[in-house]
């Protein structure tokens, strides 16, 4: 009873008493570096196209980074977005697979049919093969194109493959999370496989090391064997700071003072990150690359709070459409900005760097159609006005439909009870269930016992299904006006009707047992054959089944399996 009264009253004492009114522009969070008045000279000039890194880091929450208080160690991305442009207002989506195809794409997910979850390892699907992609066009304007990391975009045929949508070289994981020594990813009781490919190939040789240093590694390597005369494009998506959390001893031992094992294990695989990036830089510099590079950095999702993250002191967690789970950590680093050592308050959504990129690389945008992300690189570089005025965070038909929503709750334009939210302007809409909605302290401020988990048992709006907030005056969410301002919910839910016109149907398929690693060699990978049709379409149901003959010999080979497995195993006692 007393801890609970504690933790109680602590939680009160945090709302109550100004650990919330964490001011949004204070300097010590997120202020730029001084300029030398003196210093005035400009920026080199565009005489080719730049080489550009973009870095994509795993569920690290938006406080895990330095120039945000955090106390986590991350000196070298904090040098780097001051010497750059911080983005303090960007958005992600709350999700991997969501996040990653919106990058590759620069389409929103309801235009791709990824609306729904993400892709799972066993499903019959992946980024739709009639998708551009960035690296595709980036290719096309005579760059050399690499991925190392982590995937997630599908792999059940090889068309889907990074090696197919235009990387010319792949070292990294397929699925969602896998050991960071081991690269075994289990999805599910019995289900488990290695993952580590290098191009089409299993890397079985690559096993042992520890995936952060082996990224890291793989790029210096592909920037010393590559001229700098020419452009190239590196996509670097660590497979950090995913569960599970495991680091290097070394790193761990510098936390030690924290008393949360989990934040002390997150802290602990951050600094190591940060720390590949600050080799990754190095040998941008030692190659000759540097001078005429663009170095892009963002997370992918919100922090999973349970798990170490911290999004504090915004609402939400990953997986969630309030702003800790969008919200993201973003800057760009570059000598070509024009305006450096700045933070930037324009609209930036990851769909943006499609266009973007594409138009930096001196790309041809004009036979792309139907892209719902803008270039922002003059907002970046000059400090212009950004084009994007609104974003769709999303609408997914397939997610549980909240309890008390309805179409009458929606002024009989929109079924409330349908997950969805959208950005307009300095307005956001939130509909049906939204996912977690605690604010959630950094775990170090909460040391009592179990006091941290009972922090995150405040529930609010437990009978709504719709919140309007304004975000440019209430970052933290803590002001729900869709019943003060019943003329904006109108508006904004004029723009969800809108843009679900112009959705595809879901593509969700059910797992396929032919995708379970033991019919792959115990590796994950592709398993449909290259004549095997679409699986899924229209999102509704399966297509029509195979015919029962491909079905027969699928269940003889499992129950070889099974018969087998029972021989040895009778053999072994």
């Amino acid at each position: 009873m007393a801890v609970y009264a504690l933790t109680g009253f602590s939680l009160v004492s945090l709302l109550s008493f100004g650990y919330l009114s964490w001011d949004w522009m204070k300097p010590s969070l997120v202020a730029d570096v001084a300029t030398d008045p003196m210093e005035k000279s400009p920026p080199p000039t565009f005489t080719r196209p730049p080489h550009i890194i973009f870095i994509l880091t795993d569920d690290q929450g938006y406080h895990d980074i330095g120039y945000h208080g955090s106390d986590i160690q991350t000196p070298t991305l904090d040098r780097l977005a001051a010497e750059g442009v911080k983005l303090e207002n960007y958005y992600i989506q709350p999700i991997c697979t969501p996040s990653r195809s919106q990058l590759i794409t620069g389409r929103y997910q309801i235009h791709t049919g990824l609306q729904h979850s993400i892709i799972r390892p066993r499903q019959p699907n992946c980024l739709p093969l009639d998708q551009v992609t960035l690296p595709q066009k980036l290719q096309e304007a005579g760059y050399s194109t690499h991925m190392v990391g982590k995937w997630h975009l599908g792999f059940y045929k090889k068309e889907c493959l990074p090696t197919r949508r235009g990387f010319d070289t792949f070292l990294g994981s397929l699925t969602g999370n896998v050991d960071y020594y081991t690269y075994d990813n289990c999805d599910g009781p019995g289900v488990c496989g290695y993952d580590l490919h290098e191009g089409e190939d299993v890397a079985w040789d690559q096993s042992g090391k520890y995936s952060t240093f082996l990224y890291a590694q793989r790029v210096s390597k592909i920037l010393a064997s590559h001229s700098p005369k020419e452009p190239i494009f590196i996509y670097v998506a660590f497979q950090a700071v995913h569960t599970p959390l495991q680091s290097p001893k070394e790193y761990i031992y510098r936390y030690r003072s924290m008393g949360n094992v989990a934040r002390r294990k997150y802290a602990a695989m951050v600094t190591c990150m940060d720390e590949a990036v600050k080799n990754i830089t190095w040998a941008l510099k030692k190659y000759g690359y540097y001078d005429n590079s663009v170095i892009v950095f963002s997370t992918d999702n919100g922090g999973q709070t349970f798990s170490g993250g911290s999004n504090w002191p915004l609402r939400g967690r990953k997986g969630t459409y309030w702003e800790g789970g969008v919200r993201g950590i973003g800057f760009v680093h570059s000598p070509l900005i024009k305006r450096k050592r700045r933070t930037s308050w324009a609209l930036v959504h990851i769909t943006d760097w499609y266009p973007t990129l594409v138009s930096l690389a001196r790309g041809n945008l004009s036979n792309v159609q139907g892209l719902d992300g803008y270039d922002v690189w003059p907002a970046i570089s000059e400090g212009k006005e950004s084009p994007r005025t609104e974003i769709l965070h999303n609408i997914d038909p397939l997610y549980n439909h909240a309890k008390y929503g309805s179409l009458e709750d929606g002024f009989g334009i929109w079924n409330t009870a349908v997950q969805a939210s959208i950005r307009v302007g300095e307005w956001k809409l939130l509909t049906g269930d939204p996912g977690y909605s605690d604010w959630i302290p950094p775990q170090t401020l909460t040391n009592f016992p179990g006091s941290w988990w009972n922090l995150e048992r405040l529930t609010v709006g437990l009978r709504k299904s719709m919140w309007l907030f304004n975000i440019t005056a209430d970052p933290y969410e803590r002001y729900d006006l869709s019943e003060q301002r019943p003329d904006v919910v109108r508006t904004l839910l004029m723009r969800l009707v809108h843009y679900n016109r112009t959705a595809i149907p879901v593509r969700y398929p059910a797992e396929n047992p032919r995708a379970h690693p033991d019919f792959n060699g115990g590796a994950w990978g592709p398993w449909a054959s290259e004549d095997d049709g679409e699986e899924w379409e229209g999102g509704r149901e399966p297509l029509k089944s195979r015919n029962k003959k491909k079905k027969c010999k699928i269940c003889k080979l499992r129950s070889f399996f099974r018969k087998l497995n029972t021989r040895l195993m009778s053999n072994r006692i």
